[in-house]
Protein backbone atom coordinates (compact mmCIF):
# COMPACT_ATOMS: atom_id res chain seq x y z
CA UNK A 1 0.00 0.00 0.00
CA UNK A 2 1.53 3.21 -1.09
CA UNK A 3 1.30 6.71 1.03
CA UNK A 4 -1.26 9.15 -0.46
CA UNK A 5 1.23 12.02 -0.87
CA UNK A 6 3.10 9.66 -3.47
CA UNK A 7 0.20 9.06 -5.01
CA UNK A 8 -0.93 12.85 -5.46
CA UNK A 9 2.65 13.34 -6.36
CA UNK A 10 2.35 11.35 -9.79
CA UNK A 11 -1.03 13.09 -10.41
CA UNK A 12 -1.01 16.97 -11.93
CA UNK A 13 -3.75 19.25 -12.78
CA UNK A 14 -4.08 20.67 -16.67
CA UNK A 15 -4.32 24.20 -15.23
CA UNK A 16 -4.74 26.45 -17.91
CA UNK A 17 -5.40 30.19 -16.14
CA UNK A 18 -8.80 29.67 -15.79
CA UNK A 19 -10.67 29.81 -12.67
CA UNK A 20 -14.50 28.48 -12.01
CA UNK A 21 -15.33 30.37 -8.57
CA UNK A 22 -18.86 30.51 -8.98
CA UNK A 23 -21.82 27.87 -10.17
CA UNK A 24 -22.90 29.49 -13.15
CA UNK A 25 -19.22 29.60 -14.25
CA UNK A 26 -19.71 25.46 -14.07
CA UNK A 27 -22.78 25.98 -15.43
CA UNK A 28 -21.73 27.92 -18.27
CA UNK A 29 -19.09 25.80 -19.20
CA UNK A 30 -20.47 22.83 -19.36
CA UNK A 31 -22.63 23.85 -21.53
CA UNK A 32 -20.90 24.89 -24.14
CA UNK A 33 -19.24 21.55 -23.61
CA UNK A 34 -22.32 19.69 -24.24
CA UNK A 35 -22.83 22.30 -27.03
CA UNK A 36 -19.69 21.49 -28.81
CA UNK A 37 -18.85 25.06 -28.90
CA UNK A 38 -16.09 26.43 -26.40
CA UNK A 39 -15.64 29.10 -28.53
CA UNK A 40 -18.22 31.35 -27.50
CA UNK A 41 -17.93 30.64 -23.63
CA UNK A 42 -18.21 34.30 -22.47
CA UNK A 43 -21.73 34.07 -24.30
CA UNK A 44 -23.11 31.11 -22.25
CA UNK A 45 -21.46 32.83 -19.47
CA UNK A 46 -23.76 35.64 -19.43
CA UNK A 47 -26.65 33.57 -20.08
CA UNK A 48 -26.61 31.29 -17.27
CA UNK A 49 -25.63 34.95 -15.20
CA UNK A 50 -28.55 36.66 -16.56
CA UNK A 51 -31.54 34.23 -18.23
CA UNK A 52 -33.62 31.99 -15.90
CA UNK A 53 -32.08 28.77 -15.25
CA UNK A 54 -35.47 26.97 -16.70
CA UNK A 55 -35.44 28.27 -19.79
CA UNK A 56 -32.14 27.33 -20.62
CA UNK A 57 -32.67 23.96 -19.45
CA UNK A 58 -35.49 23.18 -20.93
CA UNK A 59 -33.34 24.50 -24.26
CA UNK A 60 -30.55 22.33 -23.38
CA UNK A 61 -32.87 19.23 -23.32
CA UNK A 62 -34.43 20.04 -26.51
CA UNK A 63 -30.92 20.43 -28.41
CA UNK A 64 -29.66 16.97 -26.63
CA UNK A 65 -32.73 15.11 -28.03
CA UNK A 66 -32.24 16.92 -31.29
CA UNK A 67 -30.34 15.46 -34.23
CA UNK A 68 -29.15 18.89 -35.27
CA UNK A 69 -26.00 19.54 -37.41
CA UNK A 70 -25.06 22.98 -35.26
CA UNK A 71 -26.32 22.78 -31.60
CA UNK A 72 -25.13 25.67 -30.87
CA UNK A 73 -26.94 27.30 -33.07
CA UNK A 74 -30.42 25.72 -32.46
CA UNK A 75 -29.60 26.13 -28.62
CA UNK A 76 -29.84 30.14 -29.05
CA UNK A 77 -33.29 29.35 -31.40
CA UNK A 78 -34.97 27.95 -29.11
CA UNK A 79 -33.82 30.18 -26.15
CA UNK A 80 -35.43 33.09 -27.74
CA UNK A 81 -38.60 31.45 -28.55
CA UNK A 82 -39.23 30.44 -24.93
CA UNK A 83 -38.32 34.06 -23.83
CA UNK A 84 -40.71 35.37 -26.43
CA UNK A 85 -43.10 32.82 -24.89
CA UNK A 86 -42.40 33.74 -21.16
CA UNK A 87 -43.17 37.25 -22.27
CA UNK A 88 -46.14 36.85 -23.91
CA UNK A 89 -47.13 34.42 -21.16
CA UNK A 90 -46.71 37.03 -18.41
CA UNK A 91 -47.66 40.11 -20.31
CA UNK A 92 -51.44 38.08 -20.52
CA UNK A 93 -51.58 37.19 -17.16
CA UNK A 94 -50.89 41.28 -16.36
CA UNK A 95 -53.75 42.16 -18.13
CA UNK A 96 -55.80 40.34 -15.87
CA UNK A 97 -56.71 37.30 -17.88
CA UNK A 98 -55.41 34.13 -16.01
Amino acid sequence: MKAISSVLQNYTLDDKGGHITREFQDYAYRLAVELNDLDHKPIYMRMAKTVDRSILEQARTFVLDANARNRARLFMWKVRELREAKKAQSSYNQRGRI
